[in-house]
C-alpha cells in the first residue's frame, strides 16, 4: 500500500503531500499526527527553509474521516471530545501556525472542514481556479472546529466568518482571492509552477528573519501595541546576530544580491 502521507526534502524545501485521492484525502488520525511530526520535524531540521502542502488528486482535502469519527460513537466521559479535538484537529492548525518555517498551501480543489482550516493557516496560500473552500461543520450538525473560530474572524472579519460557518457554503477560489484568504488564483496547469517560484525565493531568503516576522505576524492581532512593539524590538535584536543580517547589509554595500544562508 502507498503512504497516505509523502514526504520529500529537496534544495531546503520540504513538500508535505496527502495521499489518499481515493478518499479525497481525508484525514485520519494517524495522517494527520504524521503532518504534525513533519511539521515539527521542519520547525527544528536548519537544513528546511520553506515547507510546502499539497495534495493528490482532485481535492486538497475534504477534511476530517468522518468514519473514524461515527465509529467513535457510543460511550464517552465525560470532556472525551473536547480533549480529541485539542489534541487533535487543533494540534494539526498549531502545528502549521507555530512552525518556524514559513508555509504554503497547494490548493487544487476542495478544501473543506479541517482540510480548508490547514490551507488558511498557511502563511501562504496557491490556489487554482477550480479549487473551494468549504466550512463544512454545519452540513454535519457540527460545530466548527480545528481552530476555525479562531482563524476566520482574522482573516476575513466577524460577520463573512458567521456567514461561511453558519450555512456552509462553498467558497470559490476567485471569492477567496477577493477576501485576501489565497494569495493567488492560477489556472490549474499553472499552480505547481506558481507555488514552486514562491517556495524557491523563501527558501533563498534569510529564514530566521521570515521565522520571527512570521510570529511577529500571528501574534499581532492577539495583543495590544505596546506588546507588538515589545516583541518587534526584541525580534530585532535577535536578528542582528544572524549571519543572514550581516550578509544582507555587506551586500547592499558591496551592490550584490545577498545569499543568505538561513540562520
Amino acid at each position: 500500500m502507498s503512504e497516505s502521507v509523502l514526504c520529500e526534502d529537496d534544495g531546503g524545501i520540504r513538500r508535505i503531500t496527502l495521499n489518499r485521492p481515493e478518499s479525497a484525502n481525508a484525514l485520519r488520525p494517524e495522517d494527520r499526527n504524521r503532518v504534525i511530526e513533519l511539521l515539527d520535524d521542519a520547525h527544528e531540521d536548519p537544513a528546511v527553509r520553506v515547507i510546502v502542502l499539497a495534495a493528490r488528486g482532485r481535492h486538497f482535502c475534504s477534511g476530517a474521516d468522518v468514519g473514524g469519527i461515527a465509529k467513535s460513537k457510543g460511550d464517552k466521559r465525560v470532556t472525551d471530545g473536547m480533549r480529541r479535538i485539542m489534541g487533535g484537529a487543533q494540534r494539526l492548525i498549531a502545528a502549521v501556525l507555530d512552525c518556524g518555517k514559513p508555509v504554503i498551501a497547494v490548493v487544487q480543489g476542495a478544501a473543506a472542514g479541517i482540510g480548508a482550516h490547514l490551507a488558511l493557516a498557511a502563511d501562504l496560500v496557491v490556489a487554482s481556479e477550480e479549487a473551494t473552500f468549504v466550512e463544512s461543520f454545519v452540513r454535519r450538525g457540527l460545530v466548527v472546529d480545528g481552530g476555525g473560530a479562531y482563524l476566520l474572524p482574522r482573516r476575513i472579519g466577524m460577520q463573512k466568518a458567521k456567514e461561511l460557518a453558519f450555512f456552509g457554503d462553498k467558497l470559490p477560489a476567485t471569492e477567496a482571492l477577493a477576501l485576501g484568504l489565497v494569495n493567488r488564483v492560477v489556472p490549474a496547469g499553472e499552480l505547481a509552477k506558481t507555488a514552486d517560484e514562491f517556495a524557491r525565493r523563501l527558501a533563498a531568503g534569510p529564514t530566521s528573519a521570515i521565522t520571527l516576522t512570521k510570529r511577529l505576524l500571528n501574534d499581532s492581532p492577539d495583543g495590544d501595541r505596546a506588546a507588538a512593539f515589545l516583541a518587534e524590538g526584541m525580534a530585532q535584536e535577535l536578528q542582528s546576530y544572524a549571519e543572514d543580517s550581516t550578509e544582507g547589509v555587506r551586500s547592499f554595500i558591496e551592490r550584490r544580491p545577498a545569499e543568505f544562508r538561513g540562520w
